[in-house]
């Protein structure tokens, strides 16, 4: 925890413990870092006779204990939401700064607070109470996962050319027919491609086999010669960059927009993880069902999948509403049937 020096020995005992006892990666430790220092900032500069302006950023908690946080009450916390919604801007260096971030990043933010809180009071004990633990979560809205079409993911794979076109199409196929994440992809070695399916780490370093089908090996399989070329500086890795590293999250998501644009489709609306929605979406309009589909995905909840489900429900719908019966009306097929009858 060397890296998370200007943060008090509290805070990195809690990135330490999630890190080495629960797992978790590297990634999940940088945005608890991130959200609980800036929670800690403002409790800080709020109990603090610093001048009203100091920037957040400026704050030194490195100071804070136990002590400190235990005097933080349920009133603080409502004080830091508040910021958040209504005085927080992701881009303060703006010309016209929006302030108040999204119920996504407020609800990100007091996930971290209460697995702040529920490390100190019930696997370290040293808090006896809990100001967060009946806090609840921003209300979200609800809305639909943007996905590809099958004839936008075919726009897409043509679109793939250049000096990387074997790795980039394979990268791709990948994405469609697996449905892995980007830091997935980008942690594949070599010996993770089998026969038939591809051993994937993901959140939390939990291990899961995601099978593929022909195509997909077809892709691996005209790209390996080429990786084999190569040496990384990590040899293990399955996907290269230019500068001979392993490819980088960055990078994956530059050539999916390269692409995107290339195939003449809205780079704003799509991403590598739109990609994961549409393989999900693909999976369930061919016959999938959702619980197969949570293992292929690796969502620890079956709720986080059932989204797919609503697509799936609105697909069916507008293949219904395409069905030249849909467009009759019953009462006037009815009456024809009843002539019919008569005669």
């Amino acid at each position: 925890m060397k890296r998370y020096t200007d943060c008090p020995q509290i805070l990195r005992d809690f990135l330490t413990y999630h890190e080495t006892i629960k797992g978790q990666s590297q990634l999940t430790i940088s945005e608890y870092y991130l959200d609980l220092r800036m929670f800690l900032r403002f409790i800080k500069l709020m109990r603090s006779d610093l001048p009203i302006h100091t920037r957040l950023d400026d704050i030194d908690i490195r100071n804070i204990d136990i002590h400190f946080i235990e005097q933080i009450t349920t009133s603080d916390i409502f004080d830091f939401l508040s910021y958040l919604a209504n005085d927080r801007t992701p881009n303060p260096d703006s010309t016209t700064p929006d302030y108040g971030i999204s119920p996504i990043s407020r609800s990100r933010k007091l996930s971290a607070v209460k697995s702040f809180y529920k490390y100190l009071t019930v696997r370290t004990k040293q808090l006896s109470e809990n100001p967060v633990a009946d806090l609840e979560y921003p209300k979200l809205r609800k809305s639909l996962p943007k996905y590809l079409t099958l004839e936008q993911s075919a726009a897409l794979l043509r679109a793939v050319s250049g000096p990387n076109e074997k790795r980039d199409y394979a990268i791709l196929m990948i994405f469609l027919n697996c449905g892995i994440r980007r830091s997935e992809l980008v942690g594949l070695n070599i010996t993770d491609v089998y026969e038939d399916r591809l051993r994937v780490v993901g959140k939390g370093n939990k291990e899961r086999f995601v099978y593929f089908g022909t195509p997909c090996r077809k892709a691996i399989d005209a790209y390996l010669p080429e990786r084999n070329k190569k040496v990384l500086s990590d040899n293990r890795a399955l996907f290269g960059s230019r500068d001979n590293n392993r490819i980088s999250v960055t990078a994956v998501h530059r050539l999916v927009k390269k692409y995107l644009l290339a195939a003449g489709l809205d780079a704003t609306q799509f991403s590598a993880h739109k990609l994961r929605h549409t393989a999900a979406t693909m999976m369930l309009s061919g016959g999938v069902d959702v619980k197969t589909v949570q293992e292929v995905l690796g969502h620890e909840n079956l709720n986080t999948t059932q989204i797919y489900t609503h697509i799936e429900n609105t697909e069916l719908k507008i293949a219904a509403e395409a069905n030249p019966l849909s467009k009759l009306d019953f009462s006037e097929t009815t009456q024809d049937l009843h002539e019919i009858t008569a005669d």
